[in-house]
């Protein structure tokens, strides 16, 4: 920033209006009076009447805590910085955090009678008028530290409230301007102590390039420090750069040879005003400016997030953006994020998160010649909490990541609202739904069941499905037939599609949906996130094949049956507090009992034999050290591979591989990943093994003791009951095809396999 006036022709108006201007405040001794506003004197010269209508300055908060500050993103400690987010990258600090000789290397200089005078050095502004004006010599200010704070109040507050109109007054160089500042600066000394103003500055001005303000800023981007630690050699750096950022910022090299000029100038200053001895004058001097730096990256946002986090970051930007907690409109809330000083705490695991961005790109290498992608998310039961998230991708939020397979900005975890897709079709790791359903209605586990290929579809209808006279076709994986009589139990465990499909013509799918409702199903595309909208209810959903669903909410859902059917919203805020230390609300998780104890036991003690098992479609899934494992496996065709899985309380986990963007014409058949060759690939092959890597990793790196105590049946869930036959087995060959995309998966699947 540039504080010196353009040079412009000497006229005698234009001395006039200076002259009576720099005579006045010297007569006032300080004090506004109402000398300016003497009809005599506003009618000398049409100049001076430009002064009086911008004189008044009305909602301006000279408070330097209301200046706008970055806001920094933490992980789960409230310790560990993500990132830091900022239009002007400022941290505002009391005096009494800042060093002495900071202080005195700004004073001495930008204003050295500055506790000597009321707002304006006479001096100074005559001593200016006369050499800009008179002798026609270089440039002078003239400008007190009061008056270059005011103008940066004015001009800062103009730009917060998209003003340009009054940020080209708050700049212009012009007399009214300039005698605008003198009385605000007057006024403003009648208002605040030295100190005050003194600490105001030092927090509002510009201190380099790249909106870097405020001498916290400064300190840690030059010196890795903080202002209250700053020596005089720091401090002198960080004072000069101030009177031209752009061209003195120390930090670019071909400035430092005059940046270190400058240094010794405001050196010399504080020698010639006393603040510092000969001999120190000497040894500061004698430092070249290059080796007192330790110059720190200050990129912002996601893109320079740490810990990986940039996937994680971008969500929790989107959950600020859409929340009407943090402003009413888009825009507020943008602005709090980028000015508003906040302390963020987020839900976000360091290790969860890193060791599922490591998982993914162990599994699939970001440039393997597959071009498959595998998305990852992590929910911590009973608490709502988003742990992290893992893509074999690097996030990448720039034009470049168009052209480069291996980087992106989508995080595929999360739902379309949060920056994500239109959600997957998730094959039969949604099954342990049907069986809660099914339990809901009172029946058996362990009921016998007959299961034919087809099904009316008017077999399923209930209050929100009607059906139709259409017939869905569905069949078992590998078999191409089915298994009858066969039970639920046992239909978990094989992963059979036929005994899904049985089981919702019985209950219909109403109660599957509202099953799934209750663990907290939704769509991911934004207006038809209801599991009832004409996007999922479909009898496919019973193996999946409807489902448009996130990785991040199906870890929810398996978070659900995680901690005893309670069932929380996904988070990512813990804590949001403002820089006067006021706390924000923050999305709530709503945590509450949404299915019975008995049920989601069972189920876990269902979903365990699916791994134990030999025949068990989870056995690629089990976990270390003979720990209990509870997992569901899915194929949707040959186009998404998954796995949700679980550890009682502590962490639940989705898994999902496929081409996120083109399924259809890049399917996971045939094709070698990582160096392996199949011809087959289902979830029990990659995604399963996925996730007992990183939930071994996680559970080792917290020191998480085995609990085998999960997973107990309950009886009335388990007694025998007879084979009983559907309503219609109708032998109609008409299929429905399965033309799902990740974009927006079409409705019928042919066949989920385990």
């Amino acid at each position: 920033m540039n504080l010196m006036p353009k040079k412009k022709t000497m006229t005698f108006q234009r001395a006039l209006a200076l002259v009576l201007a720099f005579v006045t405040l010297c007569v006032a001794g300080g004090v506004v009076t109402s000398m300016l506003f003497m009809p005599a004197v506003v009618a000398a010269n049409n100049v001076v009447k430009a002064v009086t209508p911008s004189m008044e300055v009305e909602n301006i908060d000279f408070d330097v805590t209301t200046l706008p500050q970055k806001s920094t993103m933490y992980a789960n400690d409230g310790k560990t910085v993500i990132a830091e987010f900022y239009a002007q990258n400022r941290e505002v600090v009391p005096l009494k955090q800042i060093s002495t000789p900071m202080q005195q290397a700004v004073v001495a200089r930008e204003d050295r009678r500055f506790f000597e005078h009321s707002g304006v050095d006479v001096q100074g502004v005559m001593r200016a008028f006369v050499q800009t004006y008179i002798s026609q010599g270089d440039q002078q200010g003239g400008s007190s530290l009061t008056q270059q704070y005011v103008k940066n109040v004015l001009a800062t507050k103009a730009r917060e409230n998209n003003d340009p109109i009054g940020e080209y007054h708050a700049t212009e160089d012009t007399i009214a301007r300039k005698m605008r500042e003198m009385l605000i600066s007057m006024q403003m000394e009648k208002k605040y102590t030295k100190q005050e103003i003194l600490q105001g500055y030092l927090n509002i001005a510009q201190f380099g390039s790249n909106s870097l303000y405020g001498v916290q800023a400064a300190a840690e981007r030059y010196f890795n420090t903080t202002a209250d630690k700053l020596n005089v050699v720091q401090a002198a750096t960080i004072a000069m750069v101030t009177k031209n950022p752009s061209k003195y910022d120390p930090s670019i090299p071909e400035n430092q040879p005059e940046a270190e000029k400058q240094r010794n100038l405001v050196l010399q200053q504080m020698k010639a005003q006393g603040f510092i001895t000969q001999q120190q004058y000497d040894e500061a001097v004698a430092q070249p400016l290059v080796d007192t730096l330790d110059v720190q990256d200050v990129s912002r946002g996601c893109m320079a997030a740490a810990y990986d986090a940039g996937f994680f970051c971008d969500y929790v930007v989107h959950k600020i953006e859409n929340s009407p907690e943090f402003g009413k409109t888009a825009q507020e809330r943008e602005e709090l994020l980028q000015e508003g000083g906040l302390k963020i705490v987020t839900t976000l695991d360091v290790d969860a998160n890193s060791l599922m961005m490591q998982t993914a790109q162990e599994t699939i290498p970001a440039n393997d010649p597959s071009g498959m992608e595998i998305v990852m998310a992590s929910v911590k039961p009973g608490t709502g909490e988003v742990l992290g998230f893992g893509l074999n991708r690097t996030y990448d939020a720039t034009d470049a990541a168009a052209t480069d397979p291996t980087r992106a900005s989508m995080n595929y975890a999360v739902d379309q609202i949060d920056g994500g897709g239109r959600g997957f079709p998730i094959g039969s790791s949604w099954k342990p739904i049907n069986l809660i359903a099914w339990m809901q209605q009172g029946r058996s586990l362990n009921e016998s069941l007959i299961n034919p290929t087809d099904y009316q579809t008017s077999l399923f209808s209930c209050n929100g499905y009607q059906g139709g006279t259409d017939v869905w076709h569905v069949t078992n994986a590998l078999t191409n037939g089915t298994v009858s009589p066969e039970s639920p139990f046992l239909g978990l465990v094989h992963s059979h599609n036929t005994t899904m499909a049985s089981m919702g013509a019985k209950i219909g799918l109403c109660a599957v949906a509202d099953a799934a409702k209750a663990v907290g199903y939704h769509n991911a595309i934004i207006g038809q996130e209801d599991v009832y909208s004409d996007v999922s209810m479909h009898p496919a959903l019973l193996i999946g094949g409807s489902a448009s669903v996130s990785p991040l909410t199906m870890a929810s859902v398996y978070a659900t049956y995680a901690a005893n059917g309670v069932q929380c919203s996904p988070i990512a805020l813990k804590e949001v507090e403002k820089a006067d230390g006021d706390k924000l609300q923050v999305p709530s998780a709503n945590c509450h009992q949404a299915v019975d104890k008995d049920i989601i036991q069972t189920l876990a003690y269902t979903m365990n034999q699916g791994v134990v098992r030999p025949d068990g479609a989870g056995q690629f899934g089990k976990l270390a050290n003979n720990r209990k494992s509870f997992l569901k496996t899915g194929t949707n065709e040959d186009t998404y591979l998954t796995t949700g899985g679980f550890t009682p309380h502590e962490i639940a986990t989705f898994v999902l591989v496929g081409d996120v963007q083109d399924p259809l014409n890049h399917r996971v058949a045939n094709i070698a990943i990582n160096g392996q060759y199949r011809s087959y690939w289902d979830g029990g092959t990659i995604a399963a093994p996925a996730y007992a890597s990183f939930t071994n990793k996680y559970l080792d790196k917290k020191g998480i003791q085995v609990d085998d105590s999960y997973g107990q049946p309950v009886d009335k869930y388990m007694r025998t009951v007879a084979a009983s036959r559907t309503g219609n087995s109708s032998t109609n060959s008409s299929t429905l095809n399965n033309t799902g995309t990740n974009n927006q998966p079409q409705q019928q699947s042919q066949q989920s396999q385990p």
